[in-house]
């Protein structure tokens, strides 16, 4: 495999505490989209979901900032493609809360989901990187303290 595809990407892998903060910062800004004028803002802010890991090649603002990078299994950044198909039940999720009550039960649950499978998986994988066979790891040479 090429470079950050074999068993040293494990060793980069990124710590739950700084994917969860780069999410809520993508969250935020996707949701700050989702006021805008509707419905446009709303699929602006879905669209944000969907491929803010492939505009900036493996990483989304808020990847950026915590110093994250989402790669496939070959160790390349990954691109638009994989950034849709592995933000695909992030993508359910955000268009489930708009629905009250039941959608809101049903993306939490899709949310909660999708971190149990992160934490449970070796690589950090959850079901959107199963499918899009990329994982998050770590970009910065020595881990903030704290992270």
């Amino acid at each position: 495999m090429e470079a950050g595809g074999g068993a040293d990407s494990l060793d980069l892998k990124a710590d739950y505490l700084p994917r969860l903060v780069a999410r809520i910062i993508d969250l935020l800004a996707a949701a700050a989209l989702a006021q805008m004028v509707k419905p446009v803002g709303f699929l602006a802010g879905l669209t944000y979901v969907l491929i803010a890991d492939g505009v900036m090649p493996g990483r989304s603002p808020g990847k950026a900032v915590i110093g994250l990078r989402v790669v496939g299994d070959d160790g390349r950044p990954a691109g638009l493609r994989e950034s849709i198909l592995r933000n695909v039940p992030l993508g359910a999720a955000f268009l489930l809360s708009v629905i009250p009550w039941i959608g809101w039960v049903l993306a939490g649950a899709v949310i909660v989901l999708e971190g149990l499978l992160v934490v449970g998986n070796e690589r950090g994988r959850r079901l959107g990187d199963e499918v899009a066979r990329t994982h998050v790891m770590n970009t910065r040479s020595e881990r903030s303290p704290g992270w």
